[in-house]
């Protein structure tokens, strides 16, 4: 890093510990939830812990769009930070009391922090590099590692202590890491220059505030079901209102945008490409992020987890896409720019269509596994390892170039929003994926996995008949 600014490992290790606590967290939720109370779990089924699940993790995403906005408005991205980092420790410290409110409350605490956090530091790293250019791609590469490295390493320690101590030291866990990533990045701020310094702006027209003031009252409106003191609503009550926040608010921006945004005609087609391939991204990240619900349910019942005579946490298997990031994602940063010199470069449609695919033989491999453990029979862990390969593979030709595609389509006065909404395929995949892990032990798994594996290759296949003319629209980006 000697070539970058300081700063850039302030916050570097500002996201890893972030990232720390959210994967750490993430690992255990759904196999605390299935756990029968003898074991110390809430013994939920596994509708009730998949919908929760996806709700939590779609509005861990979803928050980044009020938090972003609160920052730039009315407190700054520095403020924002250490005050978003302490609330997630809060929800993380909640979570490791005995109680279902204190579970339930420490959910909506990481929620609002996480929105509070993330948006603002990574806006930060690029603000480090005022001049733009190769160092500030570079940056944000490294940036990228400390993001893969703490979903790699979270697992194994929260994992180990979740699972074979006890679930609620693994949540604390996660919280003592937020807390170390709040104190060095407050011991490293004098490295910052004027990154995240507050600058109040003149207020603009209530038509472009819209979107994230609606995201703000969701975000809102589902804290307050979730934490009601007096009858509160179930699980199933807040999943539902939640998931239909979720689903709307997409649909309502780009119905405003397209119709009352002031956009020109190449603007509106380019945000009418943007709107097409968010909801190709929703599938994808609906198949990819069931690795924390159904995935892992299925390495806890069906796995054989025996290693060297040790019984392996089914926690650890979700530190493999963060390993394999690592290990791919420059070898396919290389593949890339090998083909471009070529002219052989596939298309960003083209690459949708093998993330998608990817993604599609992953829940094929997934089915085989689970006719080979119909009966009661434990499967062999490649099974599983290998499904993570083929999923990683399907992120890396997805969702960079996903980030990439945007950034050059969004018209400039609207590219903060604009990648705002883009993570919020995000969060309606996240949903839909708890929506459909809900249906672990209703659905024979050999039909739930290959159901998803045929709904992940349909949408391959449509992309594919759209990639001409959407090829010829992300070409002049």
């Amino acid at each position: 890093m000697s070539r970058h600014p300081r700063g850039l490992a302030t916050l570097w290790f500002t996201e890893f510990w972030e990232r720390f606590s959210y994967y750490g967290m993430r690992a255990l939720l759904v196999l605390f939830m299935t756990a029968a109370p003898a074991q110390g779990g809430l013994g939920f089924t596994a509708a009730k812990a998949g919908g929760i699940y996806g709700l939590y993790t779609a509005f861990a995403y979803l928050s980044s769009l009020p938090g972003g906005w609160l920052a730039d408005v009315f407190i700054g991205q520095r403020p924002a930070i250490v005050v978003g980092g302490i609330i997630i420790a809060c929800g993380h410290f909640s979570m490791a009391l005995p109680g279902l409110g204190g579970f339930y409350a420490g959910l909506v605490l990481v929620v609002i922090g996480t929105g509070l956090l993330k948006p603002n530091v990574s806006s930060m790293v690029g603000q480090l590099y005022p001049d733009g250019g190769a160092r500030r791609d570079a940056a944000f590469s490294i940036f990228y590692m400390g993001i893969n490295l703490g979903s790699f390493t979270a697992p194994l320690v929260t994992g180990f202590l979740g699972q074979r101590v006890n679930w609620h030291l693994g949540f604390g866990a996660a919280g003592v890491g937020m807390l170390v990533g709040v104190a060095q990045y407050l011991a490293g701020t004098k490295h910052l220059g004027t990154a995240g310094t507050f600058v109040r702006r003149a207020p603009r027209p209530i038509s472009a505030r819209a979107p994230l003031v609606l995201a703000i009252i969701a975000v809102g409106a589902l804290s307050l079901l979730a934490l009601a003191p007096i009858a509160p609503p179930s699980a199933t009550t807040i999943t539902s209102v939640g998931g239909a926040i979720v689903l709307g608010l997409p649909v309502a921006y780009f119905a405003w945008i397209l119709t009352a945004g002031g956009l020109s005609p190449d603007e509106r087609t380019r945000i009418g490409v943007v709107a097409v391939l968010f909801l190709f991204s929703a599938v994808f990240w609906s198949g990819f992020e069931q690795g924390g619900s159904s995935l892992n349910l299925f390495a806890q019942r069906d796995t054989d987890l025996m290693v060297l005579g040790h019984a392996m946490p089914a926690s650890w298997f979700q530190s493999l896409n963060g390993l394999l990031i690592i290990l791919l994602a420059p070898v396919f940063a290389w593949l890339w720019v090998a083909l471009a010199a070529r002219g052989a470069e596939p298309s960003v449609p083209v690459k949708f269509v093998c993330g998608l695919s990817l993604t599609s033989v992953g829940f094929a491999t997934m089915a085989l596994a689970a006719l080979r453990a119909a009966g009661g029979h434990l499967v062999s862990p490649w099974w599983l390892v290998g499904t993570y390969v083929l999923h990683t593979t399907g992120e890396l030709c997805l969702s960079p170039v996903g980030l990439s595609t945007v950034t050059g389509l969004a018209p400039s006065r609207l590219a903060g929003q604009t990648m705002g909404i883009w993570f919020m395929s995000l969060a309606v995949g996240n949903w839909i994926g708890g929506q459909i892990a809900g249906h672990f032990d209703a659905v024979p798994l050999p039909h739930l996995f290959g159901g998803v594996a045929i709904a992940l290759a349909g949408a391959a296949i449509i992309m594919a008949l759209l990639t001409r003319p959407i090829a010829a629209i992300t070409a002049r980006r």
